[in-house]
């Protein structure tokens, strides 16, 4: 993890290490190579892979979808079987370890209470002479949320994106999952999506998942919206069938950055930095600091901690490649500074963090004081772990109940109230050359 000096650096130095594109294509390792020559014959680049799958399901819908499963993920399924039962939840449920239900249902009450703050109210305002505007906010008919499996297990990616299309009002939530070699979820994903209300499950996952989602399939609904993280793959075929139906946003590797003071310890800052960069070699991991001392004793605590980690080889990659020590001349400094970055996760570790919030414009999300690390966010206080990356955060907003709505516009004037308004109308719309759009107010001023 290398260390560089701020005040060594031009502003536009500066800018190039804190910075880096929302989103791109990244190299395909040798294996995901050979498998994609496995399946399809060819060399490909994975936006020609994620072309071809979401070209193939939507014109052969379940056809495709099970075909891809079966190829991609090595699991035979029918069209039958692709659905998880009723039956499949229950058994799952009787599997798990008691206290982690416990926890999960904790976490989902959690996210419920803090997400039902955030739901927009309808309203209606009246007006003189009898004018009447206002809004509905009306929540979508149906979301699809993607949740990653195979051996992985993520049930807060489950409570993450299903518990506030729930709030918002979504009666059709349906979740797709990649499947084990077995052709089973994992029982606590499952479990995790009674909990939130998952309406359907489905086994399938990559980028056949999203396109059936997008285009409806025999036995998948099309949706109206797909949330949820994925890999590059998932990621690209949001991108493609956006437009078809929305998305969430497109995601890149995850982040952290902490500014922190001579105050912080830095154990806790290792730590917090280790969390990210387990996720993915391409993770970035970047600490601010106006204290020498303390960059030097998170650099030996990386070291000590690194070595109890089981994803030791992986963070230890990602720190290489991404790890980042910035040496600032004062905290206000190292917030301009994170400003610049708009991480996905901000952390802010100094005497008094309340302080410098006023000033934090861009960021997913903001940690403040040692005792708020980046985990508490991801499982359980209560607000979104889905957030923008790569310095998206300067426009895009973290995953909220509004994700899952949309507002419709009310207007009713009377005919006074028209009569009023009319000339201006008529004159906008003969400006614009609208002679039709001019004639409409004109026949009700008669």
């Amino acid at each position: 993890m290398r260390t560089v000096n701020a005040v060594d650096l031009s502003p536009q130095q500066i800018k190039d290490i804190l910075t880096k594109p929302p989103f791109d294509e990244v190299e395909l390792s040798e294996g995901v190579k050979a498998g994609i020559k496995s399946v399809f014959g060819e060399n490909l680049a994975a936006a020609q892979v994620v072309e071809r799958i979401v070209a193939d399901v939507r014109r052969d819908g379940d056809k495709a979808a099970l075909y891809y499963t079966r190829m991609i993920d090595k699991v035979d399924l029918t069209p039958q079987s692709q659905e998880v039962s009723a039956d499949e939840i229950e058994q799952a449920i009787g599997l798990i370890d008691k206290d982690v239900y416990r926890a999960i249902k904790q976490a989902v009450a959690n996210v419920k209470e803090f997400h039902t703050e955030q739901k927009p109210k309808s309203w209606i305002s009246y007006r003189e002479q009898g004018t009447i505007l206002g809004q509905s906010a009306i929540p979508l008919d149906s979301v699809g949320i993607y949740v990653p499996g195979g051996t992985a297990t993520y049930p807060s990616s489950v409570i993450m994106n299903a518990v506030p299309a729930a709030v918002a009002g979504v009666e059709n939530i349906v979740m797709v999952v990649p499947p084990a070699r077995d052709g089973s979820v994992n029982p606590y994903v499952l479990a995790a999506a009674k909990e939130c209300g998952v309406t359907r499950i489905f086994k399938i996952g990559g980028a056949q998942a999203v396109a059936a989602l997008a285009f409806g399939t025999e036995t998948v609904p099309k949706v109206d919206k797909i949330t949820g993280p994925g890999n590059i793959f998932v990621t690209l075929a949001k991108k493609a069938v956006y437009g078809y139906c929305d998305i969430d946003m497109l995601a890149g590797p995850s982040e952290i950055l902490i500014v922190a003071d001579e105050s912080a310890n830095p154990e806790y800052v290792a730590a917090d930095l280790l969390s990210q960069a387990e996720h993915d070699v391409l993770a970035s991991s970047i600490l601010i600091t106006d204290s020498k001392s303390l960059a030097n004793a998170v650099q030996e605590e990386l070291t000590k901690q690194l070595a109890g980690l089981e994803r030791k080889n992986i963070a230890e990659e990602a720190l290489q490649r991404n790890g980042l020590i910035v040496l600032a001349e004062n905290i206000m400094k190292a917030i301009e500074y994170a400003n610049i970055s708009a991480p996905e996760h901000l952390e802010i570790m100094v005497r008094e963090p309340f302080q410098y919030l006023p000033y934090v414009r861009h960021a997913g999300a903001v940690f403040l004081g040692e005792y708020s690390p980046e985990p508490l966010g991801d499982y359980y206080a209560g607000p979104n772990h889905v957030l923008p990356t790569g310095g998206t955060a300067r426009f895009y907003s973290v995953l909220n109940v509004e994700t899952f709505m949309k507002k419709t516009s009310i207007i009713a004037y009377s005919q006074p109230a028209l009569q009023a308004a009319g000339e201006d109308i008529i004159r906008l719309a003969q400006t614009e050359g609208l002679t039709a759009h001019a004639n409409a107010i004109k026949v009700r001023r008669k």
